[in-house]
C-alpha cells in the first residue's frame, strides 16, 4: 500500500498549513488497527491535506496511496476513504473563487491559474483510476459499496457501463442503506448523462413502487422530483406522507435497519460531527432531497410539512421542523399553519419535568426555527408562552466558560413581539447576572416593553467602564433604550460616553451606539449638547453631527462638518454623513455637489446613501432615480433603503414602481437570491415587503 511513499518529496509539497512532511504519518495511520487513530488521521486529511475541499500538490500526491488503502480489504473504515477520494476528485485549487484574476495566495504563492489546474488535475487523477470503484461496488463492506456508487457515476467515463453496473448491483443488493445510495446515484447519473436518462428513469420508477421498502421508494421519488418531475405521481404529497408513516412503523418494529449503529463515536472531529447528526439521519436526508427538488412548489412543500409535523414519530416531526427552516428562509408564503404546528411540538415538552430527555431534541429544533422567524412566529406564540411559563429553568442558558444568554424559548417569544414576554423578561432582568443579549430581543417588543425601561437604565448604569466586557454588556442595553425612546436614560448614556478609557475593547462601537441613543432621546437635555460637540472631531463625527441636529436643529452648526465627512477616506463615514445630510433636508443644499459626486461612487451602498440624500435635500428625482434603479438591480441588500426612499418620494418615485411590483410578486426572498444565509434574512425580507406595500399604497 505504501510502496514509494518515502521517495516522495513531502517536505517540498504543501497543504493548508505549510509543509506536507507530516502526511506520510497520516496515510499510515489510516491503515491502523486502532479506530481512534484512524479517525484522527482522517480528520487530519480533511483538515490539512484537503482543507475545505481544496486540492494542494500534497493532495494530489496522496491519491495513489488512498486508492491502495481503499482497495485493501484488511483496512477498516474504507468507506470514508472512498468518500475522501470522491471529494478530492471534485475539488478545487487554493485560489478558486479569488476576487482578483491572477491574484496570489501570500502563504503559498499559488495563482488562480494554478488553482484551476489543481482542480482539473485532481479530477483527472481520480478518473484515471476509476476502475477501482468498479470492484469496490461489490465489496463485502456495505459502507464501501455505498460510497463507491457515487464515485462510479462521477468518474467512470463509460455511461452505458455505469448504468449496467448500477442495475446489476440493485438486483443483488440486500443492504437498505446501500440501496438508498444506489438510488441517489441513479439520480446523479440522469443529471450527468441526459442522453442515457430514459433507462435510468425506468429503474427509478420501478424502485418507487411496491414491494420495495418505503424508505427506498421515498428516495426514488426524491430523485425523480430532482431530475424528472413530470414523472411524479399526481398524489405526491399523500403518497410521501403514507410512505413516511410506513417507514417509521418499520423502524419502530425493527423491520428496517436502525438509523444509527449504536457504536460509540470516536473522540475526534469526525466522531463529534457524528454525534451531532439528526437522530434519524437517513430520514432527514430523504426528506431534504425531496424538499430541495420540489424547490418553488411551495404549496406542495407546505402540505408535506403538515404531514411530517403530524406524524406520530418524534424523529419524523423533528426532521419536518428542520425542513421547515429551509423553506421559511428561502421562499415567501403564508406559513401560519406550519408555524402553528411547529409550536404544537412544544405542548408535550411543557408538561415534562426539567431534565426529561423525551423530546429535548424536538423542542430545541422547534424553538430554534421559531426564533429565526421573528413576528412570523406569532401563530406559535401561545405554545411558546406555555413552555416559558412551565419551564423557568429554560429562561436563561448558562454556559461553562462565558456569560449567560437568554434561553431560546423566551427569546423566540420576545422576538415574535408577544407582550407576554415582558413580565418574564422583568424577572430575568432582576437576576444578579442577567443575560447580556437581553436588550437585543427587547427591541422587537415595541412600546409594550416600556415597563422594562427603569431596570434597563439601572443595568446600563452598572456597566463597568474599564472592562473587556463593556461592549457586550452596554450595546444591547443601549439598543433597547433607544428602541423605547427612554428620555430618562440620558444620564446613563452620557456616563458611558464620558467615562470609558481609550483602551477599552471596541470603545468606538460603544460610543457610536451611545450617540445613536442620544439622537433619539437627547432632545431637551442641555447636558447633551457639549458632549456631542466634543465628538465632532472623533471617528463618529457624522453620527454626532446628526444627533446635534436632532437636539438643536441648527444646520449651520453641523453642515460644514458633514460636507467635510463626505471627503473622508473611510467609506462608512462617507455613507453616514450622506444619511445625516438627508435628514437636514433643504438646509443642506450646499452639499449637493459633493452628494452628486458620491452618487457615482463604485460602492453601491455609498451610491444609495448619496442618492437618497440628494432627493431629501433637493428633490431632484431625475438625478436620483437612475442611481436607485441600478443599485436595486446590482445589490439586493440595498433594496430596503431604496424602498424607504421611494416611500418618501411618493408620486415622484412612480418610475421605479415596476421594481417594487416585481419584488412583491417574486416568490423567493431577496437576500437568498443574492446568496445570503444570515439568521435575520427572514426579518429583513419581511421588512422590505412591508415597505414595498407602503410604496404602492402611497
Amino acid at each position: 500500500m505504501f510502496t514509494g511513499i518515502d521517495e516522495v518529496g513531502w517536505a517540498s509539497l504543501r497543504h493548508a498549513y505549510g509543509s506536507a512532511e507530516d502526511v506520510p504519518a497520516l496515510l499510515r495511520a489510516l491503515a491502523s488497527t486502532d479506530p481512534v487513530e484512524r479517525a484522527t488521521a482522517l480528520d487530519g486529511m480533511y483538515d490539512a491535506v484537503h482543507h475545505e475541499g481544496i486540492v494542494y500538490d500534497a493532495t494530489l500526491a496522496c491519491v495513489p496511496f488512498l486508492f491502495a488503502l481503499a482497495a485493501c480489504e484488511q483496512v477498516a473504515d474504507r468507506g470514508g476513504l472512498v468518500e475522501l477520494l470522491t471529494s478530492i476528485g471534485r475539488g478545487h485549487g487554493p485560489e478558486e473563487g479569488a476576487e482578483n484574476e491572477g491574484g496570489t495566495d501570500a502563504g503559498r504563492g499559488r495563482t488562480t491559474t494554478d488553482a484551476d489546474r489543481s482542480g482539473a488535475a485532481a479530477h483527472a487523477e481520480v478518473r484515471a483510476r476509476a476502475e477501482v470503484f468498479v470492484s469496490l461496488l461489490g465489496d463485502r463492506d456495505p459502507d464501501v459499496r455505498r460510497a463507491a456508487a457515487e464515485a462510479l457515476v462521477r468518474f467512470l467515463a463509460q455511461p452505458p457501463r455505469v448504468l449496467s453496473l448500477l442495475r446489476q448491483r440493485i438486483t443483488v443488493e440486500r443492504d437498505d442503506r446501500v440501496l438508498l445510495a444506489l438510488t441517489e446515484s441513479l439520480g446523479l447519473f440522469v443529471r450527468r448523462h441526459p442522453a442515457h436518462a430514459p433507462e435510468a428513469l425506468d429503474i427509478l420508477l420501478t424502485l418507487g413502487t411496491p414491494p420495495y421498502d418505503p424508505g427506498l421508494r421515498l428516495a426514488a421519488l426524491g430523485q425523480l422530483a430532482g431530475c424528472a418531475p413530470d414523472l411524479l405521481p399526481a398524489d405526491l404529497v399523500p403518497t410521501v406522507v403514507e410512505l413516511l408513516g410506513e417507514r417509521s412503523e418499520r423502524r419502530r418494529t425493527g423491520l428496517s435497519a436502525p438509523a444509527e449503529d449504536g457504536s460509540p463515536a470516536p473522540d475526534s472531529l469526525a466522531g463529534r460531527l457524528r454525534r451531532l447528526r439528526p437522530s434519524d439521519e437517513e430520514g432527514a436526508l430523504l426528506l431534504r432531497t425531496l424538499h430541495t427538488a420540489l424547490g418553488p412548489r411551495v404549496g406542495d412543500r407546505i402540505a408535506l410539512l403538515e404531514g411530517q409535523l403530524a406524524s406520530p414519530d418524534p424523529a419524523d416531526r423533528c426532521n419536518g421542523v428542520w425542513m421547515a427552516a429551509g423553506l421559511f428562509r428561502e421562499w415567501r408564503a403564508d406559513y401560519a399553519v406550519p408555524v402553528e404546528l411547529i409550536g404544537g411540538q412544544l405542548g408535550a415538552e411543557a408538561r415534562l419535568l426539567p431534565g426529561a430527555a423525551v423530546s429535548d431534541r424536538l423542542r430545541d429544533a422547534s424553538v430554534s426555527v421559531l426564533g429565526d422567524l421573528f413576528h412570523l412566529a406569532a401563530p406559535a406564540a401561545d405554545h411558546l408562552h406555555t413552555l416559558v411559563t412551565a419551564r423557568a429553568d429554560l429562561w436563561i442558558h448558562r454556559w461553562q466558560r462565558r456569560a449567560p444568554t437568554l434561553g431560546d424559548p423566551l427569546k423566540s417569544l420576545a422576538r415574535s413581539g408577544d407582550p407576554r414576554a415582558v413580565p418574564v423578561l422583568a424577572q430575568v432582568l432582576a437576576q444578579p447576572v442577567p443575560p447580556d443579549d437581553l436588550g437585543r430581543v427587547i427591541v422587537h417588543l415595541g412600546r409594550s416593553a416600556a415597563p422594562l425601561a427603569p431596570a434597563l437604565r439601572q443595568r446600563l448604569g452598572r456597566v463597568p467602564l474599564d472592562s473587556p466586557d463593556t461592549y457586550d454588556r452596554a450595546v444591547p442595553l443601549l439598543s433597547a433604550l433607544t428602541a423605547l425612546a427612554d428620555r430618562e436614560a440620558v444620564p446613563e448614556v452620557l456616563r458611558l460616553v464620558g467615562g470609558m478609557a481609550d483602551g477599552v475593547r471596541l470603545r468606538p462601537r460603544v460610543v457610536e451606539s451611545a450617540v445613536r441613543a442620544l439622537d433619539v432621546i437627547g432632545a431637551g437635555a442641555e447636558e447633551v449638547v457639549p458632549v456631542l460637540r466634543g465628538l465632532l472631531d472623533s471617528g463618529c463625527a457624522g453620527l454626532a453631527a446628526g444627533a446635534l441636529w436632532s437636539v438643536e436643529g441648527d444646520a449651520s452648526a453641523v453642515l460644514p462638518l458633514l460636507i467635510r465627512e463626505l471627503a473622508e477616506a473611510d467609506a462608512e463615514r462617507r455613507r453616514v454623513a450622506a444619511e445625516m445630510l438627508g435628514r437636514l433636508g433643504s438646509s443642506a443644499r450646499a452639499a449637493t455637489p459633493e452628494l452628486a459626486r458620491m452618487a457615482g461612487a463604485g460602492c453601491v451602498w455609498e451610491r444609495v446613501a448619496a442618492g437618497c440624500a440628494l432627493w431629501r435635500v433637493g428633490g431632484e428625482a431625475d438625478r436620483v432615480l437612475p442611481v436607485l434603479r441600478s443599485a436595486w438591480v446590482e445589490q439586493p441588500g440595498v433594496r430596503g433603503a431604496v424602498a424607504a426612499c421611494l416611500a418618501d418620494m411618493g408620486r415622484a418615485g412612480a418610475p421605479l414602481h415596476d421594481l417594487v411590483t416585481a419584488e412583491l410578486g417574486a416568490p423567493r426572498r431577496h437576500l437568498v437570491r443574492s446568496g445570503g444565509h444570515g439568521s435575520q434574512d427572514v426579518l429583513e425580507d419581511e421588512r422590505l415587503l412591508r415597505v414595498c406595500r407602503e410604496v404602492l399604497a402611497g
